[in-house]
């Protein structure tokens, strides 16, 4: 029997960004969508039957306007505390990211120059702060939250207990999810460095991995994908090649 269940919460498109849902003991809310996006969540939850005042936490996965915009909305609608990660404090507190964008490709580089990666939001702190594993038992649902650094410093994934692993940008449906194959997202601070935290969540076994931008993707679909990713980063030019690394995924740590 399963103890936590997963909800995909389309916030643009039916499923070009997503949050999600864990239905546990009690609902905890996975990214925010973009700005305005707010309400829109909030009745895709109720037609759960899930009303704002039963949000137990809400947890950004990184400091992209697409994952954070509506976090502080939602804070005040739910009275939810957000958890997100240190390493992308400067983000949410100055309401739009942080740092340039590093193009993952052709199509990450036409969409940077775009208004829309861009855009300013709300700014917030978390009130909890991150700086490595946790769970979210004390929220009410069977799942850990790791970092996964690489697509941003401060880049986190959750993995339930049933073997959900919502992934948020360590992996994307191609062009923003309009095709279900396993591609990068546009951008990632540090290619090498994802593609390790990808393996490391790879390692701990889950079956599904939910990815903010498309479909739920099998994890052996996924494993492919970065055996495939690796062969890429390996032909590059040593001066252009990144180090891949193991993430590190040990004992819970945080900060309020």
């Amino acid at each position: 029997m399963r103890s936590t269940t997963v909800f995909s919460l389309p916030a643009v498109g039916k499923r070009t960004v997503n949050s999600f849902l864990l239905q546990g003991e009690r609902p905890v809310l996975i990214d925010t969508g973009v700005p305005g996006t707010g309400p829109k969540i909030l009745e895709r939850a109720a037609a759960l039957g899930i009303r704002p005042s039963d949000i137990a936490a809400i947890v950004v996965t990184h400091g992209h306007i697409d994952h954070f915009g509506s976090a502080a909305f939602l804070h005040r609608t739910t009275n939810a505390p957000i958890i997100a990660h240190s390493g992308d404090l400067g983000a949410y507190q100055q309401g739009r990211i942080a740092k340039p964008l590093v193009p993952t490709g052709p199509f990450g580089w036409l969409f940077g120059k775009t208004p829309v990666p861009h855009a300013h939001t709300e700014p917030f702190v978390p009130h909890v702060i991150l700086d490595g594993p946790t769970t979210l038992r004390e929220y009410g649902v069977a799942a850990r939250i790791l970092p996964t650094p690489g697509h941003t410093p401060g880049s986190i994934s959750v993995l339930t207990d049933d073997g959900d692993l919502i992934a948020a940008d360590l992996i994307a449906g191609r062009f923003l999810g309009l095709l279900s194959a396993p591609a990068n997202p546009p951008f990632h601070d540090d290619r090498g460095r994802n593609l390790a935290s990808l393996n490391a969540m790879l390692d701990l076994g889950p079956t599904t991995v939910y990815v903010g931008h498309g479909a739920p993707l099998p994890a052996a679909r996924v494993r492919r994908w970065a055996r495939r990713e690796q062969r890429r980063l390996d032909r590059l030019p040593a001066r252009d090649r990144p180090e891949v690394r193991r993430a590190d995924a040990t004992e819970p740590r945080s900060r309020s």
